[in-house]
């Protein structure tokens, strides 16, 4: 099934969050950083590529300090854009710097029943489902790993997951649960399955990966090897930080800039010097933490202000974002969920990030909605719409249509109204009810979102992937679990 895919294109709106001379310091800042303060990078590879290039590496401590000539050199080696390739072509994505694209989060723990409405633990049917409702759903038009299939293996479970998400969809697929090296060869042994070769792997890439830093300042050792490998095999790859003012990063929001800048162009620059010209992607999700518990708010001024300026700086190094959004810290979808996803969707999409993630989560994407999930589309459906501007032309002034109403009169039969009239935004989950309806009723968009997620779940049927590939990734699948239990 081929699903038209929404995004926005080239707006009329914009916004300048930070102005050259303030990229300029937060840039400075962030060389300082990492050749005076250093960044960890606990991965022999890695600490082996930094050595080879000049960097001053603690190996005890897995400390690199590198100057800043050298990341500024690397960094020039970044594609500046490629396509996420599908499974269905026609779904493929430009990320050219022209598009905003919305996908799904993860990887929660915990999901709303889709039937009982009770909350419990996600397993691999919570992400064929989603994948299924995704994958009908126009909004969406890639999927990140939405939920942890905690019914399987650790060591295997990021493999189950895509693996699901490419049986249940044909959008493509970008996964943050792959980290490490074994798991890392299985998938891109997948995907070149997929795509027919490892050269049409290359030139299609039909997966993408994206690994969390350590904030403050610090990589996971596994995540770097998994991230070196796709890039060898022309993967798009991408770091996200998620430094937190007063825990993980300062309390101000500049200097949160500089730390999280500091560990995504680190291990970006690593990418290059290993793999020059190997796709990749700036990722963020900066948040602030609660003064009050310390804990991650998901949603606040920061979070908005933070969608915008991440996407500048990407810009400054002419790498594609993937941006946090949505996934509000509201525990159900409620006044909070829609004020913060509305908020922080409209602030990170006016400063044109590539990516945007988030999609149906509440609780600071711990718990998975299929409510909130069909209601984020709706509120990305809203700014889309309000992203187009108003278009002024001969055509939209209307002026004949205009003079042939006259004063007094109605636009109702125009011909000019019939032609247009399915250019007004037409909502889904919003009430606009009779007062009278509504009272007698007493139901909401929560109810109607819900019941639509339900419908696509009984009805929509994706287009399969071929049984021969699902077995042939099952054998892959136990091959690596048979040999992490020897």
């Amino acid at each position: 099934m081929s699903n038209k895919i929404k995004s926005i294109t080239n707006p009329k709106l914009k916004l300048e969050i930070l102005t050259p001379a303030d990229v300029k310091k937060i840039h400075e800042a962030t060389l300082w950083i990492i050749e005076k303060v250093g960044v960890k990078f606990p991965s022999k590879r890695a600490l082996d590529i930094w050595a080879e290039n000049g960097a001053e590496v603690d190996r005890d401590r897995k400390i690199v300090r590198v100057r800043g000539d050298v990341i500024e050199s690397a960094l020039k080696k970044c594609p500046p854009m490629y396509p996420l390739a599908a499974r269905d072509p026609s779904q493929d994505l430009s990320l050219d710097g022209n598009h905003v694209f919305v996908g799904t989060d993860g990887c929660g723990v915990e999901v709303i029943d889709i039937q009982t409405g009770q909350r419990r633990l996600s397993k691999l049917q919570d992400v064929a489902d989603i994948a299924r409702i995704a994958d009908a759903t126009e909004e969406i038009a890639f999927h990140w790993v939405p939920v942890s299939a905690q019914d399987k293996p650790p060591e295997t479970r990021g493999l189950h997951e895509v693996k699901t998400i490419w049986e249940n969809s044909t959008k493509h697929a970008q996964t943050e649960s792959i980290y490490s090296e074994h798991e890392a060869k299985a998938a891109l042994e997948m995907a070149a399955m997929i795509a027919g070769s490892k050269e049409a792997l290359r030139k299609r890439p039909v997966l993408s990966l994206m690994q969390c830093t350590a904030s403050p300042l610090g990589h996971d050792g596994g995540s770097l090897d998994a991230a070196l490998l796709a890039a060898e095999a022309g993967i798009p790859t991408g770091f996200m930080t998620m430094a937190a003012c007063l825990t993980t990063g300062p309390a101000t929001l500049a200097g949160n800039l500089a730390v999280g800048n500091a560990e995504v162009i680190a291990a970006t620059a690593l990418l290059q010097l290993a793999h020059p010209g190997a796709p990749v992607f700036y990722a963020a999700a900066q948040t602030a933490s609660d003064p009050r518990s310390g804990a991650y708010t998901g949603g606040g001024p920061e979070d908005f202000l933070f969608g915008a300026a991440t996407n500048v700086l990407a810009d400054f190094y002419n790498i594609p974002l993937s941006m946090g959004s949505f996934a509000t810290g509201a525990k159900e979808p409620n006044w909070q969920a829609g004020v913060e996803n509305s908020l922080s969707t409209f602030m990170a999409s006016i400063a044109m990030s590539d990516m945007l993630l988030g999609v149906g989560f509440l609780h600071g994407s711990r718990i998975w909605s299929f409510a909130e999930m069909m209601m984020d589309c709706e509120i990305f459906s809203i700014i889309h719409k309000v992203m187009q501007g108003i278009i002024v032309d001969d055509e939209t002034l209307a002026l004949d249509a205009i003079a042939a109403v006259g004063p007094t009169g109605h636009f109702l039969a125009q011909k000019h109204t019939r032609q247009h009239m399915r250019d007004i935004f037409l909502c889904e989950f919003m009430d606009r009810r009779p007062y009278g309806e509504w009272e007698n009723k007493k139901d909401d968009g929560r109810d109607w979102a819900l019941a639509k997620a339900r419908k696509i779940l009984a009805e929509h049927k994706p287009e399969p992937l071929d049984p021969k590939l699902s077995r042939e990734f099952d054998k892959i699948i136990e091959s690596l679990e048979n040999k992490t239990a020897a």
